[in-house]
């Protein structure tokens, strides 16, 4: 089950970009030109010839109901579902010019978290039949990380650490600064509570020895080839059987199945995020 975005976790987010599109001026064009009693109804389509996985329609009903609560929105998906060409996910009925001043930003979430949600489930598709999670990062656009994660969960991916402050990540610099692979997990393991498990990243064999001996609960083999992963998974099993294998860089949906077939248990894509193409919606006046 998809964890649905509640409007007080993203209540700022919501209020500025109303604010960004009418500036405390509001929509001028329909100021001028429809009548405030003027009720109409409208729908949205999906316009995407090869369909879409839809995310965010339950942000546009925040952004409704912030604009003006005498509009009303009755689902015909939710966010999660498989939508064909030319699909209807809404209807919207309420004053016209409060549906006209929503429609922009709604379709800006709706556009953007679909398509973050339709590019993580083509990851999965393929990844599936290996039993391999497929996993966002940290690479999301500045304020946005929340909608955006969410948008993963809606594709039928993973989040990883929503931020710095909800695990431990041991990266290449933190092992540079720390002066070692032993020395970074030793220092973190005295500091930080029992319950926290302790990943670390790797770019070769001599690093993947110390992982091992530090008992990393995570190890992510980075930028590896599919043949050294295969190698690496087998070297870890045969010494760690529970610890988790992670497997990041250089992964796209030509790459993806031969690093799948590895033995690795995910696959973390930031392409997830910061490079997945926007889907088309529409707006439409009945």
């Amino acid at each position: 089950m998809i964890k649905i975005i509640e409007k007080y976790e993203i209540i700022d987010l919501i209020k500025g970009a109303i604010s960004e599109d009418m500036e405390g001026y509001g929509d001028i064009t329909s100021k001028y030109l429809i009548p405030d009693k003027n009720i109409s109804s409208a729908y949205i389509i999906c316009k995407e010839p090869e369909g879409a996985v839809l995310s965010g329609l339950d942000i546009a009903v925040y952004i409704c109901e912030e604009i003006d609560p005498m509009i009303s929105i009755k689902f015909l998906s939710d966010d999660g579902a498989s939508l064909d060409n030319m699909e209807g996910i809404c209807d919207i009925k309420g004053p016209a010019a409060s549906i006209l001043k929503a429609e922009r930003t709604s379709l800006n979430f709706i556009q953007h978290m679909s398509g973050i949600a339709s590019l993580t489930n083509r990851f999965v598709k393929i990844a599936a039949p290996f039993g391999v999670k497929i996993a966002d990062t940290r690479k999301t656009k500045p304020m946005l990380r929340k909608v955006e994660k969410y948008a993963v969960l809606c594709g039928g991916g993973h989040n990883h650490r929503f931020g710095l402050f909800d695990g431990v990540l041991i990266k290449d610099n933190h092992i540079a600064a720390a002066g070692g692979v032993l020395e970074a997990i030793n220092s973190i393991r005295t500091n930080v509570p029992h319950t926290v498990r302790i990943e670390i990243e790797i770019k070769d064999f001599d690093e993947l020895d110390l992982a091992i001996k530090g008992k990393a609960d995570i190890i992510m083999l980075d930028n590896m080839s599919p043949e050294d992963m295969a190698k690496a998974v087998k070297i870890i099993r045969g010494k760690q059987e529970e610890t988790i294998i992670e497997a990041s860089g250089n992964v796209n949906l030509k790459t993806l199945e031969d690093i799948c077939k590895t033995g690795i248990d995910v696959v973390s894509v930031g392409a997830l995020t910061h490079s997945a193409p926007a889907i088309d919606f529409s707006l439409e006046f009945e």
